[in-house]
């Protein structure tokens, strides 16, 4: 384990997640309330043993740079490090990252060090638990030059997923971005003994998806990076490469998600709030690691809480929350309702200055006031909601774009430091 390297992929400019992604990267976007979304494959690289990181960025990277610094330090002892490769212009490239397989392509002179054998290539955006330990011991067991993670999927998943196709030995012998083309899926399909002879049960499943996680002997990294000018491992370099080198597939059946979308990252993180939640927070052996911001815990008084997360930090007053998620430092006012949404809390607490300055502007203090009522919403950070404020998409509008608010996947967002003053109604 220690003759790995692990590279996170920070993202693009994640348009589908905006304008959660407004003012910062895909993996700085919170999650579960405490955490983001970075915290998983670091969490996932620390439980299994791979403290050799790096984290490449590009888009609105500041907060994202800020956390991981925070975050994770090693002590002096220690060969461990995660070090943050921002795209930054050299003689050799003078672009930005034009893909996943041209970001790690512009940062080979960091991976190419003594005693490297292995490069594993994750993204920064997908919530899952993976002891990576196993994949690489299958991926020396094959003699594999590359090992793809994949997992099980229905039929009706595949426009969205790349899908591969594998022999008896695992191989992978065709692979397709997004198929869309029924018979297509059909020459992609595999029966039921395919994933029982790995010991993963079908469920009604027939094909395989790439989760986007890579394990490459680094010799050959080098080699098909430095072969072909293409920008993308998904669609342009995998296709490619099964029909020359040893391209297996490592079966993986726990939970997955890519929080690509509004709506994939609203119901995975209402998903946490249920009582029998599909990814697992209070894992003792494999834990979530994230910046411990030394807060205290959350005063509640004289409220109603069902399935729902509470986070550090917050003052909540006489309200009623149903499956929701409370982010840290959120102060709700008295007979507030939240209901089906995820409020994302703030970064700071205001002083009493601040609180002068908002009554003089009459700006709504930072929060949620009273009496109010918020139902299929998330809520960005640091927003000031003022009184007998009513949020919900009762029209199901699919998507808007107004002064103040967003509608996504008819999903009603409240943007970072907006301002809704007492009797708004969205």
């Amino acid at each position: 384990m220690d003759n790995i390297i692990s590279v996170i992929l920070g993202g693009g400019r994640g348009t589908r997640l905006y304008p959660l992604t407004k003012e910062r990267s895909k993996p700085a976007v919170p999650l579960a309330g405490k955490y983001r979304l970075i915290d998983i494959p670091i969490s996932n690289c620390l439980n299994s043993k791979l403290n050799k990181i790096y984290v490449l960025t590009q888009f609105n990277s500041a907060s994202l740079h800020r956390h991981i610094t925070r975050a994770y330090k090693f002590d002096n002892f220690s060969r461990g490090f995660i070090e943050i490769l921002a795209a930054s212009q050299t003689i050799e490239s003078m672009h930005w990252y034009q893909g996943t397989a041209d970001a790690v392509r512009q940062n080979l002179r960091f991976f190419n060090q003594p005693n490297i054998d292995l490069v594993l290539i994750l993204s920064g955006d997908q919530l899952y638990r993976m002891n990576y330990e196993h994949l690489i011991k299958e991926h020396i067991k094959n003699g594999a030059e590359v090992s793809i993670s994949a997992i099980p999927v229905e039929r009706k998943e595949a426009p969205n997923l790349g899908i591969l196709k594998i022999d008896e030995q695992g191989r992978i012998i065709d692979f397709f971005e997004k198929p869309k083309d029924e018979k297509v899926v059909d020459s992609l399909s595999l029966n039921a003994n395919d994933f029982e002879r790995r010991g993963v049960s079908a469920k009604g499943r027939t094909l395989l998806a790439s989760m986007g996680i890579y394990l490459f002997n680094l010799e050959v990294l080098n080699g098909i990076l430095k072969e072909t000018n293409k920008s993308d491992f998904g669609k342009d370099i995998i296709p490619e490469i099964i029909k020359t080198r040893r391209v297996f597939a490592y079966f993986f059946d726990g939970y997955w998600e890519d929080i690509g979308t509004i709506k994939s990252f609203y119901e995975a993180n209402l998903n946490l709030a249920s009582l029998a939640p599909s990814f697992n927070l209070y894992s003792e052996k494999a834990p979530i690691y994230t910046n411990p911001l030394f807060l205290p815990g959350s005063i509640i008084n004289d409220c109603r809480i069902t399935e729902s997360i509470i986070s550090d930090g917050c003052m909540i007053n006489n309200a009623e929350i149903r499956n929701s998620i409370i982010g840290i430092r959120s102060i709700l006012g008295k007979n507030t309702l939240i209901q089906n949404s995820i409020i994302m809390g703030a970064d700071y607490y205001e002083t009493r200055a601040n609180i002068r300055t908002n009554q003089a502007k009459k700006i709504p203090d930072m929060g949620i006031g009273n009496n109010s009522r918020i139902v299929g919403a998330i809520v960005d950070k640091n927003v000031h909601i003022g009184d007998h404020v009513n949020i919900e998409n009762a029209r199901k509008i699919e998507q808007l774009d107004a002064e103040n608010y967003m509608i996504r996947d008819s999903i009603v967002i409240i943007p970072k430091g907006s301002i809704l003053p007492s009797y708004t109604t969205i």
